[in-house]
Formats: structure tokens, C-alpha cells, sequence
């Protein structure tokens, strides 16, 4: 029979698991900054700032993630979501007005042989639906703190 892992113990690997994750978004960091340091190219520029900005960002959540797994003191009520909810579902259909330029602007690129255009327009269309899905997402954690919201 296997020994059964505790919460605690879970919660002290998340955490750790943070921390080593950390040091790998800094060496990306590092990595795209060299690299920028290499090259005027403009496309291959904005792709590496966009993952150093990414990596920056990743950071942080994961610091986030350690702080609130360790007993950090965020609070978050249903009141914090209440309080700009209408504000949230206004920008969630500017997301997906985004979702739908974007989406027009691929198919009218469509077999035009118009490769850096339509690597751009993909990232565009899969972070603007990655912001599509936070969204959504929160509404899910909006209902789970308070199922009748």
C-alpha cells in the first residue's frame, strides 16, 4: 500500500517546484536578451521580446502561485470579482471582437503565400483566445466561490 500524500506536503513541493521554475524563466530572460543583443532583424526582435515579456510575466505568476500555496495573505472574494464584474464582461467582447479581426484577416491571407503575415496573425489569434479563455475562466472561479453569482 502506498503512503498517502498530505496537503502539506503537496503545497511544499508546489512551492518548491515554483522556485526551480523561477530560475528557468530567468535564464529565458537571459537567453532572449542575448540573442536580442545579436540582431536588428525586426521579426525575429518583437518574437523574442514577446517571449522575454512572457517569461517576465510567468515569473511573477508563479511567485504568486508560491505565495498563496505558502499561506501567502491574498484574499480574494467574490465582492473583489462583483465590484468591476460588468467591467470584465465589457472586455471580454472586446476579446472576442479581437478573435474575430483576427480570424478575418486570416482567412483573407489564405493561401496567399504570406508567411510572416500569417506567423504574426497566428500568434495574435492564439493570445487573444488565451485572454478569451482567462476570462471565461474566471467567471468559472466567480461561480465556484459563490455558485449562485
Amino acid at each position: 500500500m502506498s503512503k498517502k500524500i498530505s496537503t502539506k506536503e503537496i503545497q511544499a513541493a508546489l512551492v518548491d517546484t515554483m522556485k526551480r521554475w523561477q530560475v528557468i524563466e530567468e535564464a529565458s530572460v537571459a537567453s532572449t536578451g542575448e540573442i536580442l543583443e545579436k540582431t536588428e532583424n525586426p521579426l525575429i526582435r518583437q518574437v523574442l521580446e514577446i517571449i522575454q515579456t512572457d517569461s517576465k510575466r510567468h515569473r511573477d505568476v508563479q511567485q504568486l502561485i508560491a505565495d498563496l500555496t505558502a499561506g501567502g495573505t491574498v484574499v480574494f472574494s467574490i465582492d473583489d470579482l462583483n465590484a468591476v464584474w460588468d467591467d470584465l464582461e465589457k472586455h471580454i467582447a472586446l476579446e472576442r471582437s479581437m478573435v474575430a479581426y483576427v480570424e478575418e484577416a486570416l482567412e483573407a491571407i489564405k493561401g496567399r503565400k504570406m508567411l510572416l503575415q500569417e506567423y504574426l496573425l497566428r500568434y495574435l489569434h492564439q493570445d487573444e483566445k488565451k485572454h478569451d479563455s482567462m476570462l471565461a475562466a474566471l467567471e468559472e472561479v466567480k461561480k465556484g466561490i459563490y455558485p449562485y453569482a
